[in-house]
């Protein structure tokens, strides 16, 4: 039995919501993952009499196509999409039986309007929480536009092949046989980049708002939904709803919900947000605020939205180390999240630089999969929890480097190796290793501001216990502040005080 009875029971509740018949074709082999496969075929066929299966001969071994009865609909699973894809296969099957997608018709109208043939291809890992968004949009747009098909490949299964293409982060997408795309995409951006964006002049017509809130995470998710409470007109521009919470995994301190997921978290986010009369801009980012009669936020595509006040809730992003290489190889052996791309290092070599909780832990789940694991840590102790410090030394596999001082990320086309001072000697040192896990923190998206607000050295904006910064009407929350913990809770609840605090300036002036 593959399924465990829980996920049994959740399956056969989704296998009742199909609304037509769905054809399986399967091509598999003698290896043990086809055996599962079909394993898995059985289970599904046994659970409702809308399923069929029969067997094909489809260009990779272990895979299976869901199809409409008498037509192909492109979507191809190679490998078993368990794990963190289980949903996509479970919303494969329903929205090829014809259930309607839960996506904006905007959406549904781009996707049936692209002309020509586009064969998308992606890696994933199945511990990979990026990957389902990505696997998930490909298969819908599949599903909705016959020019469009799509192969999801388990990179655990067909190993050779992601060593022929050199690919070393998951989710990597490649279109027509090229290179498309490498990390968490949402369907809008994913679009974005075969349509043409929109323009400037789509936003000529907005009104100024009462509140206009920049950034989609759960600070600005929760101002937006606060000030549109307060019945005012309510704008958010976004470039992706749930910032760094899609690419955290396990959520256990968010109080009243024992255990969630960042990408199943920020969901619930937009879905709240657009319960209320907000005027949602995604895939926009911020470039100049200035403050005239109104507020103006200008974006990157030229258009300028004015509003009364703003609240700033731009988040924080992956603190880079700003060494030679790690740009030269991001995604060729520099990653950033161990749980997505640690799969593709299985058995080799790999550094992560960072001695916090985030990097002792990454350590910890490498060293369940690589063959070594090195930590460097700058200082001359590592500052994780002694818990986690307990755990990671008492690993086989582990060595810690501390008063290490990363100069250089060496290789050709891809990692071969890690150079550092040790601070102690002045000495310099060398690794060889094939991976390079950057866990050194966060950095707040506020470069764009400059000097127009208040700013620590660290590039927090400076506010007071109302949300305020130093420009009147002009308010933060979150992670891209000065706030001394960052945690998703305490985003939330300074959203909300940001809303609270814009609202009481408007009704005072």
């Amino acid at each position: 039995m593959v399924l465990d009875a829980e996920i049994k029971a959740q399956l056969n509740q989704y296998l009742q919501l199909m609304e037509g018949d769905v054809l399986i074709k399967v091509s598999a082999g003698t290896d043990p993952a086809s055996a599962d496969m079909l394993a898995l075929m059985d289970e599904i066929v046994g659970m409702t009499s809308r399923i069929k299966v029969e067997k094909a001969d489809l260009p990779r071994t272990p895979s299976f196509s869901v199809n409409r009865v008498n037509e192909d609909t492109g979507i191809v699973f190679a490998g078993i999409p368990l794990g963190h894809e289980f949903t996509s296969l479970v919303l494969a099957l329903l929205q090829v039986s014809g259930r309607a997608p839960k996506v904006d018709q905007s959406v549904i109208d781009q996707i049936k309007g692209i002309k020509g043939t586009y064969q998308f291809e992606s890696y994933i890992s199945l511990s990979c929480h990026n990957c389902p968004d990505v696997v998930q949009a490909l298969n819908l747009m599949s599903v909705l536009n016959p020019g469009i098909s799509h192969t999801m490949i388990d990179g655990a299964v067909f190993k050779d092949e992601v060593e022929s293409k050199g690919v070393m982060a998951v989710p990597t997408v490649f279109l027509n046989g090229e290179t498309f795309g490498s990390g968490r995409m949402t369907i809008e951006e994913i679009l974005a980049k075969i349509v043409e964006a929109p323009d400037a002049s789509e936003f000529n017509d907005k009104a100024p708002f009462d509140v206009l809130v920049v950034g989609g995470g759960p600070a600005g998710a929760s101002a937006a939904i606060y000030a549109a409470r307060k019945g005012i007109r309510t704008g958010i521009v976004a470039e992706r709803f749930g910032g760094q919470v899609m690419d955290t995994v396990g959520i256990e301190n968010f109080i009243s919900v024992k255990y969630t997921e960042g990408p199943k978290l920020a969901a619930s986010l937009e879905e709240h947000v657009k319960e209320y009369n907000v005027d949602v801009m995604k895939l926009q980012r911020a470039a100049r605020l200035e403050k005239k009669d109104f507020i103006e936020v200008e974006l990157e595509n030229g258009a300028v939205l004015k509003s009364k006040t703003v609240i700033l809730s731009t988040g924080a992003r992956w603190r880079n180390i700003g060494v030679p290489g790690e740009a030269e190889f991001k995604n060729k052996g520099v990653a950033y999240c161990p749980h997505c791309d640690g799969p593709l290092f299985a058995g080799k070599r790999v550094a992560v630089i960072g001695g916090g909780n985030s990097g002792v832990e990454a350590a910890i789940d490498l060293a369940g999969i690589v063959s070594h694991v090195t930590v460097l840590e700058f200082n001359s102790e590592l500052k994780a929890d002694s818990v986690l410090q307990d755990r990671l030394y008492s690993l086989p596999n582990v060595s810690v480097v501390t008063n290490a001082q990363t100069k250089e990320i060496t290789g050709t086309d891809k990692v071969n190796g890690i150079s550092y001072i040790d601070r102690e000697s002045g000495s310099e040192q060398h690794i060889e290793l094939e991976g390079i896990f950057v866990q050194i923190g966060l950095v707040p998206n506020t470069d764009w501001l400059g000097d127009t607000v208040e700013r620590t050295r660290m590039g927090e904006i400076v506010v007071n216990n109302h949300g305020a910064t130093n420009v009147p009407g002009v308010f933060a929350a979150g992670d891209c502040t000065n706030s001394p913990y960052k945690q998703i809770i305490i985003s939330m609840g300074s959203g909300a005080n940001a809303a609270l605090g814009a609202f009481d300036y408007l009704i005072r002036n």
